[in-house]
């Protein structure tokens, strides 16, 4: 059986309203298939980058966050030449940019 999904744009938009609406600040980094792209996370709290995580399918069932990236996302180049490399791959993925002390919870609410 196929589980209906709402559009990854939608989603995304989402998600923005959600973190602006609770104080923080969020932007679309790499603007992905509107319908069924991949999203990409980047957490962070104050300007400072804590994570990248992917909205991946569990297959026991739901969605769920999955860290990706390189193991310290604050290094110099190592964010923007990971998001480069996965866009180059899969042209159809949604990057966001999301800041907020709570980045991590609020992207769960609204992604999973």
């Amino acid at each position: 059986m196929i589980e209906p999904r709402a559009a990854t744009g939608l989603l995304v938009s989402a998600l923005i309203r959600r973190i602006e609406a609770e104080g923080g600040s969020a932007m679309v980094i790499g603007k992905g298939d509107a319908i069924a792209g991949a999203v990409l996370v980047m957490l962070a709290d104050r300007g400072v980058l804590n994570a990248i995580v992917e909205r991946v399918w569990r297959f026991d069932g739901g969605h769920g966050f999955e860290k990706v990236g390189p193991a310290d996302p604050n290094a110099p180049g190592a964010a923007g030449d990971y998001v480069a490399r996965r866009r180059r791959s899969d042209p159809d993925l949604w990057v966001v940019e999301i800041d907020h002390r709570e980045a991590e919870r609020i992207a769960g609410e609204v992604l999973l």
